[in-house]
């Protein structure tokens, strides 16, 4: 039962620069969290894009939806920024049937140490494997429906729309 991860950036693939201060991309962190965790699933990895979810339009959303369409796997994580995650899992839930798909991603860049990040994929990979057909998101320890969530930005976290 093999877990196909896409990657899509977000804060989860972020890096700091010293000399600007700002925040960049360059190449996802998944295969070093993988070998950190040291994961014995049977993982496939593939990098769709490298932005953040701000930035994030229709246009994306779609490319992520075909992936998933056609991915011969029907457990799948995605690596998601938190900003625009609900969104991209509500198009998902509408074009993409018959697959277990969980997006996830980090309040903390991976490279800083004391990211979220390694947890969150681990339990993504869990829930993808174990949970029926549909999609989630899973953000530290805690797993919603696509259609029961959002990100709470004044506490920094995701709850639940209805207990």
């Amino acid at each position: 039962m093999a877990v196909r991860i896409f990657i899509t950036g977000g804060t989860f693939d972020k890096e700091y620069n010293e000399l600007s201060g700002e925040l960049f991309f360059n190449e996802t962190h998944v295969h070093e969290m993988l070998k950190m965790g040291r994961c014995e699933a049977d993982i496939e990895v593939r990098t769709l894009m490298m932005m953040d979810s701000r930035d994030m339009n229709e246009s994306d959303r779609r490319i992520i939806a075909y992936n998933c369409q056609n991915a011969r796997e029907d457990k799948i994580v995605i690596t998601h920024g938190t900003d625009s995650m609900v969104e991209t899992a509500k198009l998902l839930a509408e074009e993409v049937k018959g697959k277990t798909i969980v997006l996830t991603g980090a309040m903390i860049p991976y490279k800083f140490g004391s990211s979220d990040g390694l947890f969150n994929l681990g339990t993504a990979i869990a829930f993808a494997k174990t949970l029926p057909h549909g999609v989630y998101i899973a953000m530290n320890g805690h797993c919603f429906n696509h259609d029961n969530v959002r990100k709470n930005r004044e506490i920094g976290r995701f709850e639940r729309l209805h207990p």
